[in-house]
């Protein structure tokens, strides 16, 4: 293989979509560093697993020699990404996204070089624009092409109202790239319309077009919805080691590999090698606790990562948890689940009346921990092993 091909390939690994994949095969055959673009609106400075699959592709431009560029639109933050929302959102203050583009600085550290990471404001150029240069970017974009955005669209169908700020958005994101002068910029699929506005912009400045590189939304603990706060079924970055080492053994073997895909740095060819050896009979679990150890140890350290991985040891393995269980998805609905209905849907005990009596003996553990609170409610996006007794498990997942 060319060296292109094999950098080709490992950019590859996990991405949803490029647009357009030829474009950066010529782009890497002109044997310079790419400048590499990935924005973030500092609005929410907590960071979760899901967060890092597009910091894992940028640190991976980083490891090939291209320029990194991590965009905080303190700027644009104080309009919000209406990607994906029904509703127009709340402008933040300047205070309160400086506060939070701090914060966000030392967790992607964590990921990205920054001795290589040249950190840059979109305040620096947007602000000089002026209302003449808002209202000649605005000419760019018809209002009819713009309510070809999904959000848009089913705003408007919905009679739900739309700011006219909010149409800036794209446009100023996209004037970004023209200010930047970017050859490649990374986002999720929920930021396809924002990403392409980009190539546009550029292509009306005279610009080579950026290419853009999609990697998908990572699944949560459920294997079902997208992790998110919101949802109950995320994994952050600051968390304790033993509360990740926990959750991320709690993952289904199958979505085990999506993890190993988007969130390892582990060589594929490694990957399916651990696969092979669960197809001949290996235990899945053994390789959970690489894939546990392996992210703890870079948000914290090895030795939180072997640390996490005892805890588990003495607190699971000690107690006879079996390595087969019964796993199951049930609806708790967005008020949680009563433990005592949760053990009976799973079949643990024979009635809530009989959970209650459980409960009240100190038979009932959750994760290892024992359920003390009889009126305890189990909430939406909970994984969780429970056990009643020393003989019945299950894996639940609350839905």
């Amino acid at each position: 293989m060319t060296v292109v091909q094999d950098a080709l390939e490992i950019l590859k690994r996990g991405v949803e979509e490029i647009l357009v994949e030829d474009e950066l095969v010529a782009k890497l055959k002109e044997n310079r560093p790419l400048r590499i673009k990935l924005g973030a609106d500092p609005t929410a400075p907590d960071i979760h697993l899901g967060h890092t699959v597009v910091l894992n592709k940028m640190r991976q431009f980083q490891d090939l020699g291209h320029e990194v560029i991590f965009l905080i639109g303190d700027f644009t933050g104080m309009i919000g990404d209406p990607s994906g929302k029904n509703t127009t959102r709340p402008p933040l203050t300047r205070e309160d996204v400086l506060r939070n583009a701090e914060t966000y600085k030392e967790q992607v550290f964590k990921i990205l070089d920054p001795a290589k990471t040249q950190v840059v404001f979109n305040s620096s150029w947007l602000e000089e624009l002026g209302a003449a240069g808002m209202l000649k970017l605005a000419s760019n974009l018809t209002v009819a092409r713009m309510l070809e955005r999904d959000d848009f669209k089913k705003r408007f169908a919905g009679n739900q109202p739309i700011a006219i700020h909010e149409f800036m958005y794209p446009l100023l994101q996209g004037y970004d790239s023209v200010a930047l002068k970017a050859d490649v910029e990374l986002g999720g699929t929920d930021q396809k319309f924002n990403l392409l506005m980009g190539r546009e912009l550029q292509k009306s400045e005279g610009q080579s077009t950026q290419v853009v590189v999609m990697m998908p939304l990572l699944e949560g603990l459920d294997g079902v919805k997208k992790m998110s706060k919101s949802a109950g079924n995320y994994i952050g970055i600051s968390e304790a080691p033993t509360e990740m080492f926990g959750k991320i053994m709690s993952v289904s073997d199958d979505l085990m590999w999506r993890y190993y895909e988007l969130l390892s740095f582990r060589p594929m060819d490694e990957i399916r090698g651990f696969r092979q050896a669960i197809s001949e009979g290996a235990n899945p679990r053994d390789y959970k606790i690489l894939l546990a150890k392996e992210i703890i140890a870079r948000f914290h350290s090895d030795s939180d990562a072997e640390a996490a991985h005892q805890d588990f040891i003495q607190r699971f393995q000690k107690n006879a948890m079996p390595d087969e269980m019964d796993e199951l998805t049930l609806d708790a609905g967005s008020e949680g689940l009563a433990i005592a209905n949760l053990l009976k849907e799973a079949g643990l005990v024979a009635s809530t009346s009989d959970g209650m009596r459980m409960i009240k003996q100190g038979a009932v553990k959750m994760d290892g921990d024992k359920v003390d609170d009889a009126k305890l409610v189990v909430p939406q996006g909970t994984v969780a092993v429970f056990q009643v007794g020393k003989r019945k498990f299950a894996r639940v997942t609350l839905g």
